[in-house]
């Protein structure tokens, strides 16, 4: 008898705990507490970020909000709670990030995006020549980074004439800390200067610029973005490196135990990366903000995203639209 209690009292408990759980999972949004999102600032991560928030704000009645911030910046956010959702994360590009993936505190769910790729470009016709633009080839032998020791005068620092410059990401980005370390890596910090756009938009005002001059530029890049698109471009070489990229979405510990419903949206949500580039061309064509842009893609891809949502949740976005 003693026993049976016992065990009785105790399923008893396990039942209450798993209630309170379930009880505070559904609370998450209907308690009125936020998702707040981190205030991403390159196209393909705000795309994201709005497409998100549209549908967790008209599908699940949820409150939304981003808080702008460089990519480490929100990291560090993530990883506190302060923002639960970080939209598009280049997992194991940032050391934010691996501290705290390995403590616990961040985990990265689905894959919003697959097929991105990234690293260090030049336009093809600084290797190649373009015969309809009357453009010789300047560096006919570049292939990698290896090789641009012996090319710092193609591409000439206006600032600096006697070294080349390299046009890295803006500061703040993860991948400004991790090109600088390659500049030294390969020899080339005293031979080229690292030069930091303020922006992603005066980065891509850079390339275009001397694309559409026919000059020759060195510049790291990545997809999905309008750019790759719109330009020739020639990814140079890094053997032995690995640059596959995987992209999730990032979210904190506290969100991905108490909101597995909305974990399960975010888990399920991926742009088909042609798709993608398609309405990131638009968006700069066009130029189109990036919400009114999300409310476009739902507008007219619902095969893409009914999959990820219940059927309630679809008719409301649908209705919200």
């Amino acid at each position: 008898m003693t026993i049976t209690k016992a065990l009785l009292t105790t399923t008893l408990s396990l039942g209450l705990l798993a209630s309170a759980g379930a009880s505070q999972a559904a609370d998450w949004c209907e308690s009125g507490k936020a998702v707040k999102f981190a205030g991403l600032n390159w196209e393909s991560g705000m795309l994201l970020t709005d497409v998100m928030q549209f549908v967790l704000k008209n599908g699940y009645g949820c409150e939304t909000d981003s808080l702008p911030g460089n990519s480490i910046s929100m990291e560090n956010a993530l990883s506190s709670n302060d923002i639960q959702v970080f939209a598009e994360e280049w997992v194991g590009r940032s050391e934010v990030w691996n501290k705290a993936a390995a403590a616990g505190k961040v985990v990265g769910v689905g894959a919003p995006v697959v097929g991105a790729v990234e690293g260090w470009y030049v336009p093809r016709y600084v290797i190649e020549g373009d015969a309809k633009r009357k453009l010789e080839a300047k560096a006919p032998n570049l292939k990698g980074i290896a090789d641009l020791g012996q090319y710092a005068q193609v591409f000439k620092d206006p600032e600096e004439p006697d070294k080349g410059r390299f046009y890295n990401c803006p500061a703040g980005w993860t991948c400004e800390l991790d090109n600088s370390e390659m500049l030294k890596r390969y020899g080339l910090e005293n031979t080229y200067t690292n030069f930091r756009p303020g922006t992603g938009p005066a980065l891509d005002a850079a390339v275009l610029s001397s694309y559409k001059r026919g000059e020759p530029i060195l510049f790291y890049y990545w997809s999905p973005t309008p750019l790759m698109g719109q330009a020739d471009l020639v990814k140079l070489d890094e053997p032995g490196v690995d640059k596959s990229v995987t992209i999730k979405v990032g979210v904190s510990k506290a969100f991905h135990e108490q909101a597995p419903e909305l974990v399960a949206v975010l888990e399920k949500i991926n742009l088909p990366i042609d798709l993608l580039n398609q309405n990131l061309a638009r968006m700069s064509k066009e130029r189109i903000e990036s919400p009114d842009l999300a409310r476009l893609f739902l507008k007219e891809h619902p095969e893409v995203w009914h999959g990820w949502v219940s059927e309630d949740a679809a008719k409301k976005v649908d209705a919200a639209l």
